[in-house]
């Protein structure tokens, strides 16, 4: 019997981040982490959120954490570096170690290395960009399974992660079948708009049909 965690799994994985980016703008969620990319435009990430949140070191040398190993499949690993571009905090073992527990794929607001690992293993890593020096004795873990900012948009654990060419969006746990149920719907719409198209009709003709130019409208606005 399939569970409602998969079912949100299948439902959020057939769906494409500028439906899911469009149904947050409808339902007013901001959702959309800006300046996050994946390292392969062919990466896909779905999963849940577990989070950690970095700060740089003080008179103690601190810790990058060894947290990989209790995470496993379905888990997205989202690192909040407060968006860092000097050193990473996440490489080649992470890498290998999420890849053969089957995490799902890691989120970073900040930098990687090793990426011939990721790109080999075929391991989704969103972040912005990478680099190879060691965050170790530059930031330490502040703490775990908190609400951190990914791209300038606040993750909880466990909310939705989707990612795919065009960057990454949250689906806040709360919120998520509203989110869905409005993306799928706007996917049905340009479905219909490209099937029309196909069949002879104009552009104009294919979005008005479907009512494209309020797909995405605010919930209680007009257009």
């Amino acid at each position: 019997m399939v569970t409602t965690e998969q079912t949100y799994q299948a439902r959020v994985a057939a769906l494409s981040t500028s439906a899911v980016s469009d149904a947050l703008d409808r339902l007013g969620i901001a959702g959309q982490a800006l300046g996050i990319a994946p390292l392969d435009r062919n990466f896909r990430l779905v999963g849940r959120a577990w989070t950690l949140r970095y700060g740089p070191v003080g008179q103690d040398r601190g810790s990058v954490g060894d947290y990989i190993d209790d995470l496993g499949p379905n888990d997205v690993v989202v690192l909040d570096n407060q968006g860092r571009l000097d050193a990473t905090v996440w490489g080649d073992l992470l890498t290998t170690t999420a890849h053969h527990r089957g995490v799902a794929g890691t989120v970073i607001d900040g930098v990687c290395r090793d990426v011939d690992r990721s790109l080999t293993l075929r391991y989704p890593i969103f972040s912005r960009g990478n680099w190879m020096r060691t965050g170790k004795d530059r930031v330490r873990v502040e703490a775990t399974q908190v609400p951190v900012s990914i791209g300038g948009i606040r993750v909880e654990p466990g909310d939705l992660l989707l990612g795919d060419g065009d960057g990454l969006v949250v689906l806040p746990a709360s919120r998520a079948d509203d989110v869905l149920t409005a993306a799928e719907e706007i996917e049905r719409a340009e479905d219909a708009i490209r099937a029309a198209i196909e069949n002879g009709a104009t552009l104009l003709e294919a979005r008005r049909a479907v009512g494209y130019h309020d797909l995405q409208t605010r919930s209680g606005r007009t257009s």
